[in-house]
């Protein structure tokens, strides 16, 4: 697995914009094609261009793992119906105020770390769609768990504050390995500048030396 910086829309938050899996990519609408085919190749991915809720945040308002594929409430019946069509994955519509999914929910194919926000109604509809283990709990204080935690089938990048009870708990939830991280030079949203699948591992250009080597820790076999 490599680690390869990108940059989207000029800046390094490319987990905002950008949500992938195994075999494909959602990026925004009207994103450059030669963008576009690096993206793809890096990833080992097909891209598929879309929107979700009508605007360009499909990383921050989706989550998705290799069976399935959450959207929000506020995704039009349009987008709803190219995810069933246009992929394989099992498409659900996540019925909560809290719309940015991807800040609240992280996943792998073994389990999700879901906020404490969501209901136990909004836990099953996780576990039904993405068909994995779902536990609630914070990471590091915050509510907003899939901001501060990125993980794929064998490793998880955390909040550099995360304690030793935390990281373990997650560990054996998700299957992984799991490291304290920042990215882009000490932000500690590891979600928004890194996109990860089980063929490699993208992050934003302003990833300095020291955040690769604890991703590697994390990611690289």
């Amino acid at each position: 697995m490599d680690i390869i910086k990108y940059d989207v829309y000029r800046g390094p938050n490319l987990g905002v914009y950008i949500s992938v899996n195994d075999s494909i990519g959602l990026v925004p609408m009207g994103f450059a094609q030669s963008k576009s085919d690096k993206l793809a190749k890096y990833l080992g991915i097909k891209i598929h261009h879309t929107a979700v809720a009508n605007t360009r945040l499909i990383g921050a308002l989706s989550v998705m793992n290799n069976r399935g594929i959450l959207l929000p409430i506020t995704a039009y019946q349009n987008e709803y119906e190219y995810m069933r069509s246009e992929t394989d994955l099992e498409v659900g519509v996540l019925e909560t105020r809290f719309n940015a999914l991807g800040n609240v929910i992280c996943a792998n194919d073994k389990g999700a770390i879901v906020s404490p926000l969501l209901s136990s109604q909004d836990c099953q509809m996780v576990s039904d769609v993405l068909g994995v283990e779902v536990i609630q709990r914070k990471i590091s204080g915050f509510n907003q768990t899939g901001i501060v935690l990125v993980a794929n089938n064998t490793g998880a990048a955390i909040h550099p504050k995360a304690d030793e009870e935390e990281m373990d708990t997650i560990a054996g939830v998700l299957g992984v390995k799991i490291e304290p991280s920042s990215i882009n030079n000490g932000v500690p949203y590891v979600s928004s500048g890194i996109l990860v699948n089980n063929h490699s591992l993208v992050v934003g250009s302003l990833t300095s030396g020291s955040e690769i080597m604890m991703l590697t820790r994390a990611f690289l076999n």
